[in-house]
């Protein structure tokens, strides 16, 4: 079918790690590239994966204390990048932008943050901005990215992985992309209703 896509690339940048062992098993069997920063780069290679770092595709370390990773155009055309559109195909070979299908976010855990009574510095550090970037670019690109936006839908892609291999339908990107705009929706509700106090 043509709304059918190959996973062939993978970001994955999470806070919990938890629950990702079955799909890095899967998407590694399927030949699948991955790529990642920091912890979760670390995690992947204690199990045995190679795994590729963001900042050897972007050519910067993670700086200003973490707070910036992935924010690169190398990262966001790779996943904005239309894969149908010649103007984007041309810009992504010029600028040696690699084409990101699949996209697996846990976002820092900013409510639990705020019910811990941790103190106003801590609670601004978990509110987090590469993490709901790259899920906004990748459910905004559902007609060539899949997104899993948090660990509740880390179950809905190890099921397609285990019926289908790294391939996915238009309907199943479409189905993340609408939760990943409920993850970030209420993610940002979270934050205004935090400062609005």
């Amino acid at each position: 079918m043509a709304d059918t896509k190959q996973i062939k690339t993978a970001l994955i940048s999470v806070y919990h790690k938890d629950g990702l062992e079955q799909i890095l098993q899967k998407l590694n069997a399927d030949g699948v590239k991955l790529l990642s920063t920091g912890g979760t780069q670390s995690f992947i290679e204690s199990l045995g994966y190679k795994c590729d770092k963001v900042e050897d595709l972007t050519s910067y370390p993670s700086i200003l204390g973490g707070r910036v990773k992935t924010l690169h155009p190398k990262v966001f055309g790779g996943i904005l990048g239309r894969r149908s559109n010649d103007d984007d195909r041309q810009q992504m070979a010029k600028y040696e932008i690699p084409e990101i299908d699949l996209v697996v976010v846990d976002l820092y855990p900013f409510e639990e943050t705020v019910k811990s009574g941790a103190s106003e510095a801590d609670i601004i550090e978990k509110i987090d901005i590469g993490g709901i970037s790259l899920i906004r670019a990748a459910a905004k690109n559902f007609n060539d990215v899949v997104i899993v936006p948090s660990k509740a839908e880390y179950q809905m892609l190890d099921d397609i992985l285990s019926t289908n291999g790294a391939k996915t339908s238009l309907e199943q990107r479409k189905t993340f992309a609408e939760r990943a705009f409920g993850v970030s929706s209420h993610y940002d509700t979270a934050i205004h209703g935090w400062f609005a106090k």
